[in-house]
């Protein structure tokens, strides 16, 4: 009903106007029905079950508006819905599906290692074949532990950076996403930007008065904060490349800026790569970018869908975790079987010859055709890509930082993230999420995106 109401008051002819003062004339087009009564009555039932009927915040659509789409089963670059409804797919399960949803090669790896055992709770050789493809790959990484997901890996590598040091302040940035442990939950991104929560209740003041927020891309106010602070940061923590307030890429001069301060410091520098961990570059966004951090914390990808979290580093800082250095982590199902041939069978794949050459041709085709549909239709939008990772905001831009990306207009968001669902394309529901493409996507499927893209955005 939702969607026929919306279809009447959008007929007929509209005039917009852009924000560099162009008039575009556009012919709003009637939306596709869009049945999703199945998904309505089983989010109506997970309330009564689940808090808010999610078990992840920003699946719960409050940020874009309707209810949320409840999944059925996943193929390829496709997502079907209990309704019988068909989707592009641009979540990837929020970015471990860069080989796509139920990659054969992954699931015949899965299904043999399911009659040897799920988990052991004992070493197994897959633990070393993965985390030797880690260290071949990963410029910073000389030792790996893994764990069960980016927040464990971004916690447990807190811990080590404040451990090595003997300090015990550091440094995130505003927007920055790090999971939800205690410290982190500060000026953070992801979803506490899309409810709008600035921080979050339960989190003691004690346990974030050690961290210290800059401004992304500000490298003087980093320096700053080291003044302030003298010999009494353990590290820096950053997202290389923004995913979690929508997709903000850094200048290389910031990078390399905090490198150098680092060092000069004694402060450890950690790359939080969950998010751009092999997807961006076989050896992450640190090869991408040319600085090498000290730690990084990696899952998503480096799991082939599995849940699973890593981190790692210097082996001079990695000799501080136990058993062989005094900082406890610890995990019942760390290194499982099933996250480790997962894992190995997805690295695989993405080290043959021109895999992230053709993500990087398809995601740029998509993210050009998206912006041009918003201009053509009188929308300001700017955005942007790298490799396998997009996104775009409904502003004039540039977008650099947080600040940048809260100009944007959310509610227009919201409005087009419906109209692209009825016209069958899934996208991250919220403005402050970054998309991606997996190796699964056809040039067909990035062709029917953009027609789908100038169609909804007429129709906003």
């Amino acid at each position: 009903m939702q969607a026929r109401e919306c279809a009447t008051r959008r007929s007929g002819f509209g005039l917009s106007t852009g924000a560099r003062g162009r008039r575009a004339v556009t012919r709003a087009v009637r939306a596709p029905e869009l049945n999703t009564t199945r998904s309505n009555e089983i989010f109506t039932a997970a309330q009564d079950i689940l808090p808010g009927g999610v078990n992840s915040p920003v699946r719960a659509f409050k940020s874009v508006g309707g209810g949320p789409i409840v999944f059925e089963r996943v193929k390829d670059a496709y997502a079907f819905d209990v309704d019988g409804n068909k989707y592009v797919d641009y979540v990837g399960s929020w970015g471990p599906a860069i080989c796509g949803h139920a990659n054969e090669r992954v699931n015949a790896k899965l299904k043999a290692q399911i009659d040897k055992g799920t988990s052991f709770g004992a070493p197994c050789e897959l633990e070393n074949i993965l985390g030797q493809m880690v260290i071949d790959r990963v410029p910073s990484v000389e030792m790996v532990r893994f764990c069960n997901s980016g927040t464990e890996a971004c916690l447990s590598a807190l811990r080590v950076m404040r451990a090595y040091t003997g300090r015990d302040k550091i440094i995130k940035f505003e927007g920055c996403y790090h999971g939800h442990a205690d410290p982190f939950l500060v000026k953070a991104g992801s979803g506490v930007i899309t409810l709008g929560l600035p921080d979050s209740p339960g989190v003691p003041a004690a346990a974030t008065a050690t961290t210290l927020c800059a401004t992304y891309n500000n490298l003087e106010e980093v320096k700053a904060l080291f003044e302030a602070n003298k010999g009494e940061i353990a590290g820096v923590i950053l997202e290389p490349v923004v995913g979690n307030s929508g997709f903000i890429v850094p200048d290389k001069e910031f990078l390399q800026g905090l490198r150098d301060v680092c060092t000069a410091e004694g402060a450890v520098l950690c790359f939080d790569e969950v998010m751009t961990g092999f997807r961006i570059a076989k050896g992450c966004a640190q090869e991408h970018w040319g600085v090498t951090p000290d730690l990084t914390t990696m899952g998503k990808v480096i799991g082939g869908g599995m849940p699973v979290g890593a981190y790692g580093g210097k082996r001079e800082i990695m000799d501080v975790v136990a058993p062989a250095g005094p900082m406890y982590q610890a995990g019942t199902l760390s290194g499982n079987p099933l996250a480790m041939v997962a894992g190995i069978e997805t690295l695989s794949i993405l080290g043959e010859p021109g895999q992230y050459e053709k993500l990087d041709k398809i995601t740029k085709r998509l993210i050009e055709g998206i912006l041009k549909a918003g201009r053509d239709n009188g929308h300001a939008v700017c955005g942007g890509h790298i490799s396998g990772m997009f996104g775009f905001f409904f502003t004039e831009g540039p977008v650099k930082n947080f600040t940048d990306a809260a100009k944007s207009d959310t509610a227009k968001f919201g409005r087009w993230h419906r109209a692209m669902l009825e016209e069958g394309v899934y996208l991250a529901p919220s403005q402050f999420e970054a998309g991606f493409t997996s190796l699964a996507h056809t040039e067909e499927d990035i062709d029917a995106t953009i027609a789908a893209a100038q169609r909804a955005m007429a129709r906003i």
